[in-house]
């Protein structure tokens, strides 16, 4: 294990120019003082680690220094080949690309260990789009990919609601969450997120010239009529940001509160017939407030969308759920009982 963590300190500090001891810590879990440890370790074994004293001080590998320990063991190899989500890379026009980086890879193996990609093939298959939905290919994600893979600035046309808008965007990233695209992009300084299929026409945007007079395109990198590429925020992270605005979007849409009562079997069964993260939180409260009553049943106020909402998400309880307030939603509960019953009279 300490062998693998100083293999990949090396690596680490042959990717970048320097690192503190706090970021190598980070990256290796392990204390800043194991880091010392282990950099000593490489410089008695030859590896030119140096290390550089003050504030703004870190590690660093002299002399252009490059390691050979790059080879992939069966188990590297085999996470390598299952990194990645076929019908999203064949959504994003990169089919090809990523078939011929699989064959570059398993060219390169050692031939024991070239059955990896098969291996995991027949073992593992990740299917991205939901349950009960036709997946559909949004028709400008292609081009919409080829932006961000290079930091080129966008001009799109979007569906708001019924009204089509114009916005200038810095694509910074695409998300695939159950089936549908979004697209993570900054404009006018601010990190947004859009539905790629509502997205109705996008160009890139035009190179302006460093005078700033017209929009004449200019050759770059060799590549005619290229676009005005932006400068990437080297901070931004995509997970994290996903995450956080997937929860902001969450808690925005729980708008309205019912209270109802539930038996044992309706509180295992609330998270999955409502906003999971919003069941488990009204469940955790209403038992660390004084748990169920003398038959068992909790007491819990949830946060919903909206009562039509709500309705076609809590009937689904059945008898495991009452509800309780609004009287509103209570009354067609009520008939909706009356109604079910009449049917099996």
């Amino acid at each position: 294990m300490r062998a693998a963590r100083l293999i990949k300190m090396v690596l680490l500090l042959q990717a970048r120019p320097s690192m503190t001891a706090a970021e190598l810590a980070r990256e290796l879990e392990v204390s800043e003082r194991t880091v010392a440890r282990d950099v000593l370790s490489l410089s008695e074994a030859g590896v030119p680690v140096y290390a550089d004293r003050g504030r703004a001080g870190g590690y660093r590998l002299i002399g252009g220094y490059r390691t050979r320990l790059t080879g992939l063991g069966r188990s590297e190899a085999e996470a390598l080949f299952l990194s990645g989500v076929p019908s999203a890379l064949r959504e994003m026009g990169l089919a090809d690309a990523a078939s011929a980086a699989r064959l570059k890879v398993s060219a390169a193996l050692l031939p024991e260990l070239r059955d990896a990609a098969t291996g995991v093939a027949q073992r593992f298959h990740l299917d991205a789009p939901a349950w009960y939905q036709e997946p559909e290919t949004p028709a400008l994600l292609p081009e919409i990919a080829d932006a961000v893979w290079d930091d080129r600035r966008i001009t799109a046309r979007y569906l708001r609601k019924d009204t089509e808008v114009e916005r200038e965007l810095e694509p910074y990233g695409l998300v695939l969450k159950a089936g549908v695209w979004y697209l993570a992009a900054r404009t006018q300084g601010d990190y947004r997120v859009y539905r790629v299929d509502r997205f109705t026409a996008v160009a890139v945007a035009e190179h302006r010239s460093a005078s700033g007079a017209g929009n004449a395109r200019t050759e770059d990198a060799g590549t005619e009529n290229a676009g005005e590429r932006f400068t990437r925020d080297a901070s931004f992270d995509l997970p994290a940001f996903w995450a956080e605005r997937a929860s902001q979007f969450a808690r925005s849409i729980l708008r309205e509160e019912v209270v109802l009562r539930l038996s044992a079997s309706g509180i295992r069964q609330l998270p999955y017939v409502t906003e999971r993260t919003a069941a488990r939180e009204a469940i955790a409260r209403a038992q660390s407030e004084g748990g169920p009553d003398e038959q068992g049943r909790l007491t819990v106020t949830l946060a919903v969308e909206s009562a039509d909402v709500a309705y076609a998400q809590l009937l689904a309880l059945g008898p495991e759920g009452e509800i309780l307030a609004p009287p509103e939603l209570r009354a067609r509960f009520t008939a909706a009982a009356h109604r079910t019953a009449a049917l099996y009279t």
